[in-house]
């Protein structure tokens, strides 16, 4: 059987990358150009700025990517890029420039879903085994999805507003701490303590999160703290927030396995790189003859090496696009 390389694209939020995979589970070369370093200066991500910066390194990496792999166009079978969800213009530059590779090489365009990406990072590491619960955790989603196959879809719960990632990184801005809060707060946390006392947010039997109401009874207890006079006792306020987020993220994905009777349970997304969500989770799962997998910590954040991963298996499943395929800031995935 022929092997099939892929050319993915990914430009969804603020890097810019682009990667070569074998297979749908080998990385040849992957190159991430990371604009966090702009976007520090704003406390967040600014879309204008984000999609300028995707135009002035599209080509940069393009061929940087294929130089790393020793490879030319003519070596690619497929091209794969993320049409959603994400920054709309951002999503528009990597678009434009895989489906002007596919139209000048003659190569199929595959559509990838963000969250597929993000969930076949894992594919990179092992082959996934199903039936499977996926819980996808990043700065733009938290869902938790059911998976009997490859490439089918089905999402059991969802956040109703604010990210997990989002809410980490809402915190921090409030606790004084630099962009991006997130893995700040993780390291903080295991060196606090459970001194404050925070809700635990939509701690019900639904499969769906909300962090909204956690985010505001932070924001709320550092004001009147402050109106008092009162220090925050930032690693604690660290402490005590995650340790809802994790519980309540923890609890509900056990459920789930237990309702759906798997012993597959994959972890993906930027917080999939949380040491207290992990090592909670490994916790959880220890003697119940449940396989966890969790990416290296360069496959959780955005990057196109799991674009390519996904796009193979989409590939296979007869996903292709026209040059008419636009972006999509918001997107179901395909199976919803």
């Amino acid at each position: 059987m022929k092997d099939i390389y892929c050319l993915a694209i990914e430009s969804s939020c603020d890097e810019t990358s682009m990667s070569i995979v074998k297979n749908g589970v080998e990385e040849v070369a992957t190159v991430v150009l990371s604009q966090i370093d702009i976007h520090k200066t704003y406390g967040g991500v600014v879309p204008e700025v984000a999609s300028r910066s995707h135009v002035e390194s599209i080509t940069i990496v393009l061929d940087e990517v294929l130089n790393k792999a020793n490879m030319t166009m003519d070596d690619i079978d497929i091209i794969g890029v993320t049409y959603g969800p994400g920054l709309i213009g951002s999503l528009l530059i990597g678009l434009q420039a895989a489906k002007t590779l596919a139209m000048l090489y003659h190569k199929p365009l595959v559509p990838v879903h963000h969250i597929a990406g993000h969930i076949y990072a894992n594919n990179l590491e092992e082959r996934l085994k199903f039936p499977l619960i996926a819980l996808v955790v990043s700065g733009g989603h938290t869902d938790l999805i059911y998976m009997k196959e490859d490439y089918s879809f089905e999402r059991i719960g969802s956040t109703l507003d604010d990210a997990v990632g989002e809410a980490y990184d809402k915190v921090a801005k409030v606790l004084g701490l630099s962009y991006p809060g997130g893995p700040l707060i993780d390291k903080l946390a295991m060196q606090g303590a459970d001194t404050y006392n925070l809700p635990y947010p939509l701690d019900d039997s639904s499969y769906n999160f909300s962090f909204s109401g956690l985010k505001s009874a932070v924001v709320n207890l550092v004001h009147n703290e402050k109106q008092r006079g009162c220090e925050i006792r930032i690693a604690d306020m660290a402490f005590s927030f995650q340790k809802r987020v994790v519980t309540v993220i923890t609890k509900k994905t056990m459920k789930a396995i237990a309702e759906y009777n798997v012993k597959n349970l994959v972890i993906a997304g930027g917080v999939a790189a949380n040491n207290g969500l992990r090592s909670k989770m490994v916790e959880l799962i220890k003697d119940k003859n449940i396989k966890l997998s969790i990416p290296r910590i360069k496959y959780c954040t955005d990057n196109a090496a799991m674009i390519g991963a996904a796009a193979y298996y989409a590939y296979k499943k007869g996903i292709v696009a026209d040059l008419y395929l636009n972006a999509k800031a918001t997107d179901s995935l395909y199976n919803d």
